[in-house]
């Protein structure tokens, strides 16, 4: 099996103290919040990291969507993204891989815009599930740890 990498555009540096759950986010020339909400500790400065996760998963959807749309020319006008993270009971799940106590779980709701035919609508459903972030989240991947 032949591997291919990918890197990101700009390493992403994550900054937080010990006082709080707040981090500071940058990303290349860009700078971002995250935080925990007031319910779970946090001052709610920013985006949960699940919120963030579910921000990249909604901009890659409809980056994809849009980017397949063009290239095939069909009328698609927006793309809207509502995502929710939640955890399920493993029995809950039947067409789960593991029984494990609780699974993480993103309801993806994508509202699509424009004079598209069924068939269209279909196959861009279809093509959301193909998008880079859903396979990273639904194949798995390496995380490599080290201390510097």
């Amino acid at each position: 099996m032949k591997f291919r990498r990918v890197s990101l555009k700009a390493e992403v540096v994550v900054r937080g103290s010990v006082a709080g759950f707040a981090q500071e986010i940058t990303a290349g020339a860009h700078r971002l919040f995250s935080d925990e909400p007031r319910e779970a500790g946090g001052e709610d400065a920013g985006p949960s990291p699940y919120e963030l996760l579910g921000a990249a998963l909604g901009a890659c959807t409809s980056m994809t969507l849009r980017m397949y749309a063009r290239r095939k020319q069909w009328p698609l006008a927006s793309v809207v993204v509502r995502l929710r993270h939640s955890k399920i009971h493993a029995v809950d799940c039947a067409d789960c891989d593991t029984k494990d106590d609780m699974l993480d779980r993103i309801d993806r709701d994508i509202e699509l815009t424009g004079n598209l035919t069924e068939q269209q609508r279909e196959k861009l459903l279809e093509i959301a599930d193909r998008c880079p972030v859903h396979r990273t989240l639904t194949h798995g991947m390496k995380i490599h740890s080290r201390l510097v």
